[in-house]
């Protein structure tokens, strides 16, 4: 069980977030928690911030203000480099060599050895791929390699943007399976999304549009809210009660 995820109540602490890039403003004074230990989801359209409220977590996002806590310690902090696992929209892994040798390379950064690697990849289900060229894999399997390599260590926390895209139906529900079990050994996982039916997958939901967030709380309360037991149009409703914001 990994230790960090069990020992504070929240993994991560958003409080008045705000990102800008040029004069647009792409994150509105946003503040939230994810609870340790849990999936969150992170909901929203393409465009809406998710990418950029991630980026701010994992410590690459130059902020205008606010502050993003991470594990105790400031988003971005060199501790931890080796506490969190990210995934970003675009594999993260060498194109050049095979899906076994990028494992086992991220695996003898952390001081592991090679049954580790082998694990994450068997944990993804590549097991079958594991000698091919991740250049030669198509774009899910690619995803599923980076995904192997984020694994490796152990992360008390696991930041996945769009991990399920391109994926077939029995595979994604494979990976959400081993999300929650991940979740079970004391990881904490926040996982970004604009498919909606993924959204009942996670045990908190952050629903965000246009760099607001626009609903906050577990699937069951989301639905509560919006008097609707489908998320999708829950999310629609939310949508409605919040006024625009100006570019």
């Amino acid at each position: 069980m990994n230790s960090v995820g069990v020992t504070m109540e929240n993994a991560i602490e958003v409080r008045d977030l705000v990102v800008e890039r040029g004069r647009r403003r792409v994150l509105h004074g946003i503040s939230c928690d994810v609870a340790a230990g849990r999936v969150t989801g992170l909901l929203g359209p393409s465009g809406s911030g998710k990418t950029t409220l991630i980026r701010a977590v994992v410590g690459v996002q130059v902020v205008r203000s606010g502050t993003v806590t991470v594990l105790g310690r400031p988003a971005g902090s060199a501790p931890l480099r080796r506490e969190v696992g990210y995934v970003t929209q675009a594999p993260s892994v060498y194109a050049d060599l095979s899906v076994r040798e990028n494992a086992r390379y991220f695996a003898a950064l952390h001081g592991l050895g090679a049954p580790v690697a082998d694990r994450a990849i068997a944990d993804v289900g590549l097991a079958a791929a594991a000698g091919q060229l991740v250049g030669n894999l198509s774009g899910g399997q690619r995803s599923r390699a980076s995904l192997a390599c984020a694994l490796i260590g152990d992360p008390g926390l696991l930041v996945l943007d769009e991990p399920t895209v391109g994926q077939d139906p029995v595979l994604r529900a494979d990976l959400w399976s081993r999300f929650h079990e991940l979740a079970a050994g004391g990881t904490t996982l926040l996982v970004s999304s604009h498919v909606m039916d993924e959204a009942g997958r996670c045990d908190r939901l952050l629903l965000i549009r246009e760099g607001l967030l626009i609903g906050d709380g577990a699937p069951a309360a989301i639905r509560a809210r919006a008097g609707t037991d489908d998320l999708e149009e829950a999310f629609l409703r939310l949508i409605q009660e919040r006024p625009e914001v100006a570019a």
